[in-house]
């Protein structure tokens, strides 16, 4: 059966076993089942999972299962998953705001001497003789971060099940507070 769950992105922190350091981020997991689909009726089977955003504002995700053993209102915690579980971490992404074309991209720069006077970080030549416009997808400035990214792979080495808490090494999408949706790998 597929495991997931909904949860809150609390930060990061160090933890310390017999691997040595290891940096995990914390997500704290309380969900709750507000909706079954099933094949006969909808066409498909999933469950619907819901978790409290905000105090007025709670956010939802569907997650489609092969058979369900869940009923509504049924509250999902940690106990699903084990140590060792391998996961994919979804979510928005940290936004950046307007960021150049060197720290959005990556570019090199202009070098500081020869003839460049004041455009260190700029991008340089954007269009060409032919098609005489600039073509769609090249890369210039604009915003940055905001959108929603997974990490795959993410292992679990640390649950708190008294406080429905998961220990998920390296960095997951999103600053702390915002909502992350964690499943296991099939």
């Amino acid at each position: 059966m597929a495991k997931f769950i909904l949860g809150k992105k609390i930060g990061m922190t160090t933890i310390y076993n017999e691997d040595g350091a290891q940096n995990v981020t914390l997500v704290e997991c309380a969900s709750k089942v507000s909706l079954i689909k099933n094949k006969e009726k909808d066409g498909y089977s999933a469950v619907q999972l819901e978790i409290q955003k905000t105090k007025n504002k709670k956010f939802k995700k569907e997650f489609r299962v092969e058979e369900n053993k869940l009923e509504k209102e049924a509250q999902l915690d940690v106990s699903v998953f084990e140590i060792g579980d391998k996961v994919k971490v979804s979510g928005i992404a940290k936004a950046k705001g307007f960021q150049g074309v060197v720290k959005r991209h990556g570019f090199k720069g202009s070098p500081k001497t020869h003839g460049h006077k004041h455009d260190l970080r700029a991008p340089g030549s954007i269009g060409s003789g032919f098609p005489e416009h600039v073509t769609k997808g090249k890369r210039m400035a604009g915003r940055m971060g905001g959108k929603r990214s997974t990490s795959k792979n993410i292992k679990i080495v640390f649950i708190d099940k008294e406080k429905n808490i998961l220990g998920l090494k390296g960095s997951v999408p999103g600053v702390a507070g915002r909502v992350v949706e964690i499943a296991s790998i099939k």
